[in-house]
């Protein structure tokens, strides 16, 4: 997947799609069961793995009814709906607040399964790995290991 970001005038103009759809929870079907038979501590691990509070989603929960009994009615969990805009926004995925809304209200066991997918995604380790002409016939030596490679052959070695 390519992504491109374009800064304007202190403004990230968002140029990505989300890395899996909304319905694709089969893709991982680990956390496809996980979600469906414990989504609130489904979603807990999400957002904590996305740098947030690990009890936040609770309020979804709690909070309509402590809210219906004030004789305030919620449809839109907000825990939810500001968790899928903050991926949205740190990750630069195209996309709007009525479709957050709307997925929001309407899928959130695959919201929350989609936004566990593009928090996954990003948050794999990089490696950087380097090279450097390798003289033919020479020795190379990494960390008291003497090792010899054929010409044209690269070595790569991994710290630990």
């Amino acid at each position: 997947m390519e992504l491109t970001t374009v800064v304007t005038q202190n403004q990230m103009q968002m140029t990505s799609k989300w890395n899996s759809g909304l319905c694709d929870c089969c893709m991982e079907m680990k956390s496809c069961c996980y979600a469906f038979w414990c989504c609130p501590c489904f979603a807990c691990s999400t957002t904590a793995d996305f740098g947030e509070g690990l009890c936040l989603p609770l309020i979804d929960i709690l909070g309509p009814g402590m809210l219906a009994a004030c004789g305030v009615a919620v449809c839109v969990p907000p825990v939810t709906l500001s968790m899928r805009t903050a991926v949205r926004n740190k990750y630069g995925i195209k996309g709007s607040l009525f479709e957050d809304i709307m997925i929001s209200c309407c899928c959130i066991w695959c919201s929350w399964c989609q936004m566990h997918r593009e928090i996954k995604y990003h948050n794999v380790p990089v490696m950087v790995v380097t090279s450097q002409p390798v003289c033919l016939n020479q020795p190379i030596s990494t960390t008291g290991v003497i090792m010899s490679a054929p010409p044209g052959t690269a070595v790569v070695t991994r710290m630990m």
